[in-house]
Parts: structure tokens; sequence; C-alpha cells
């Protein structure tokens, strides 16, 4: 299951920028936050996407939504100009960003890539 994020949540479970100047993984497992809104036509088609690729990888990373009309400020803190966009975030090393409705073969070729081959 995704879960929504709230500014409070996010903070806990990913990256309190409110206390770190520099960039720290709070997860306990690879993370996917899709930045996203709900007027938003190519975020509807990555919703259900990301709803399957979080089952497919169950234990292996978290799958995060963060709606950008409700926390503007998390937008803002990633510079958010366009949605969806996607942040893969490593357990270690800095997150990588990628912008627009990717189709699930290559969601699927990022996560292996950016947040499961480094755990191997």
């Amino acid at each position: 299951m995704t879960e929504n994020l709230t500014k409070q949540t996010f903070l806990e479970k990913v990256f309190n920028y409110e206390t770190n100047q520099d960039w720290k993984y709070e997860g306990d497992l690879p993370a996917v936050i899709d930045f996203w809104a709900p007027w938003c036509g190519p975020c509807k088609m990555v919703g259900p996407i990301l709803e399957e690729l979080s089952e497919e990888y169950k234990g292996k990373i978290n799958v995060y939504k963060v709606n950008t009309d409700e926390e503007q400020e998390l937008g803002g803190v990633f510079g958010i100009r366009s949605i969806p966009s996607l942040l893969f975030v490593p357990m270690e090393g800095q997150p990588k960003m990628a912008v627009g409705a990717l189709p699930k073969e290559s969601l699927k070729q990022a996560i292996d890539k950016e947040l499961l081959t480094a755990l191997s």
C-alpha cells in the first residue's frame, strides 16, 4: 500500500529538513515518493502503477505519496515544478528525481537500479 505523507510524517519517515542541513534519510527501507495532485491527469495514470509496485516490492521498498496541493511546503523544499515528480530515495547516498508519468517497466528498472542494486 502506498502511504500519504503530511509534512509531519515526511519529517519522521523521510528527511527532517528542519534540523538537518545535509540529506539524511530517516527510513528503514529505500523509498519512492510520488509528488502529485488530484487534478493532474498523468498523476492519475501513475497512481495505480505505484499501488501495484508497492505490493510487488513489499518489504523491499516503501512507496509514499505527497499531495502537492495540501503539502505545498514539501513541494517547495524539493523544488517541484511539474507533477508527477518521483523521488527515488536509496538507503545511502543522494535521492534522485524523475519527472513525468513513467510506464511501469521504466519505474521497475529505476527501482531495481537506483534502490535495490545498492543493497546487494
